[in-house]
């Protein structure tokens, strides 16, 4: 018999992306192998930088509301959001309620958008085209919403520092229900046709396994963190806004087909967070006040000297915005903290030991745009 003790064996390093498909942006992952084993992963960013906040050190604040939109491009609603609250909080800007409620079924109904993106292009790296299909023509019915509101489809500037930049059209709340009442359905459907289906558990149950000691210890938030069983969401944890007039739950991962914080956990508790947005929406469409949405806005945002840190719910996790002022009608800093930024730096512990199939499976299950990793 051939004595193979002696043979070396070498690690071979791979490219995966920036061009490729499955990488969900410009993205460069590098990946030492050891056959088709995962040994490490590096990811490179940078390929889509677009210096938003040295940009933000030259415009005054409400010129920085149109560039919030280009970062999470995928959730520009809750970017605003944000953003809006930090300089209010700033200022000592109180808005009216109507303000309040029309900003939260913004931010839900740009939540149940983003995951409607992040599913069905998960369901598309796994190889399930349909569900894609269904669940962006689903998606058209919001963006379409948004239109009629504001004029645009992806990138909105509606949310303003004090208010709104117009009230809602007079068919709004309408076809707002309308969508709850359709989608709820459609939900089920998307269960029937992916989550449950065979070929798309095997490649996603009981991969890239996220402990909840790793998540807490890397800072991963939203999403990502609730799947690993942690019921942590700042809309009822650290509530802004009027989150906390509404009733709704906060999924968190059980391990239903594999092991907790899988994968496959991270893609369900998406599915059913658009369960709770819906119930959300209800909610606050049946309570909607009358009101003026312009009122509390300032003629000139000029903040004393001083910083504040604020965070809202993004559809990927915790987004916060911390704002340096001196006095002057720019702010000397505006640093972002990125929930997508956050996640890819889990890249290395979820892929190793893993397959290079799987690195496509991982990546999609933690749901990242590009746009704000490279802010």
């Amino acid at each position: 018999m051939s004595d193979y003790s002696n043979l070396k064996t070498e690690e071979m390093v791979l490219n995966m992306g920036p061009q490729h498909p499955s990488t969900h942006g410009v993205l460069r992952l590098e990946i030492k192998l050891d056959g088709e084993l995962i040994v490490e992963v590096k990811p490179h960013v940078g390929y889509l930088h677009r210096c938003f906040e040295k940009h933000c050190e030259a415009m005054t604040y409400p010129q920085i509301v149109p560039y919030v939109d280009r970062m999470d491009y995928l959730a520009s609603m809750s970017n605003e959001l944000g953003y809006a609250i930090a300089v209010e909080r700033l200022m000592g800007i109180q808005v009216p309620e109507r303000v309040e409620y029309i900003r939260v079924i913004m931010a839900e109904l740009q939540r149940i958008a983003s995951h409607m993106v992040a599913l069905g292009t998960y369901g598309l790296d796994i190889g399930a085209f349909t569900p894609f299909l269904y669940l962006f023509a689903d998606r058209e019915r919001i963006l379409s919403i948004f239109e009629e509101t504001c004029g645009a489809r992806l990138l909105y500037n509606y949310i303003w520092v004090g208010g709104l930049s117009h009230d809602l059209h007079p068919d709004f709340i309408r076809k707002a229900k309308e969508f709850v009442t359709y989608f709820r359905p459609k939900i089920t459907e998307l269960n029937n046709l992916l989550s449950y289906n065979k070929i798309f558990i095997e490649r996603t149950a009981n991969v890239g396994i996220l402990p909840i000691e790793t998540a807490i210890n890397y800072g991963m938030t939203g999403p990502n963190l609730r799947a690993s069983g942690l019921k942590w969401d700042l809309r009822r944890d650290d509530p802004y806004s009027i989150y906390d007039k509404f009733e709704f739950d906060i999924p968190v991962g059980k391990g239903w087909v594999g092991t907790l914080g899988d994968c496959w956990d991270r893609y369900f508790v998406r599915v059913l967070e658009m369960e709770q947005s819906l119930n959300i929406l209800d909610q606050a469409l049946a309570q909607i006040p009358d009101g003026d949405v312009t009122s509390a806005i300032p003629k000139r945002i000029k903040p004393a000297e001083r910083q504040i840190y604020t965070r809202v719910e993004n559809p990927r996790g915790e987004l916060g915005y911390f704002i340096v002022s001196k006095g002057g009608l720019q702010p000397h800093r505006v640093k972002v903290r990125p929930p997508s930024f956050i996640s890819l730096g889990l890249m290395n512990e979820l892929c190793k030991g893993h397959l290079v199939a799987d690195v496509i499976a991982i990546l999609g299950s933690i749901d990242i745009v590009l746009g704000e990793v490279d802010r």
